[in-house]
């Protein structure tokens, strides 16, 4: 009887130390670092060689409304004009369009620096304001 509790006790050991470090693996995976910081002149590894893509230039007026001037200029949020309606943007074509553009870099009232855009480029928030433009006129 001795024999077969101790054969069933280490059994039981055996089980709880391999659930044991499955557990540690569980709890490595969970904690690993994401990343890893690479300088220039390291060996880093495969994501080190792998070439930066290449920007596919500027983004097209429209595209740049899309992703960033939209949510308020469709809606009107916060007293913007909005895109179609020529009565709420003639008074602001007619003040010219270095007064939009520079309203539309640096920010006006409710609208932040860029519309919030901070990835757009001067040229592109340019171009999204041509689109406005050509679009409530």
């Amino acid at each position: 009887m001795k024999r077969v509790l101790a054969v069933v006790v280490l059994g039981f050991g055996l089980a709880a130390g391999a659930a044991l470090a499955s557990v540690e693996d569980e709890i490595r995976n969970r904690i690993k670092p994401v990343g890893e910081v690479c300088l220039q002149g390291e060996e880093c590894g495969e994501a080190a060689a792998a070439p930066a893509a290449a920007s596919s230039g500027p983004r097209s007026g429209s595209e740049v409304y899309d992703a960033a001037c939209m949510a308020c200029h469709t809606t009107g949020a916060a007293g913007a004009p909005v895109i179609g309606n020529a009565d709420q943007w003639a008074p602001r074509i007619d003040k010219g369009m270095d007064t939009l553009i520079d309203h539309a870099i640096n920010g006006f009232n409710a609208m932040p620096a860029k519309g919030g855009c901070a990835s757009c480029s001067d040229e592109e928030i340019v171009a999204a304001i041509e689109h406005i433009i050509d679009e409530s006129q």
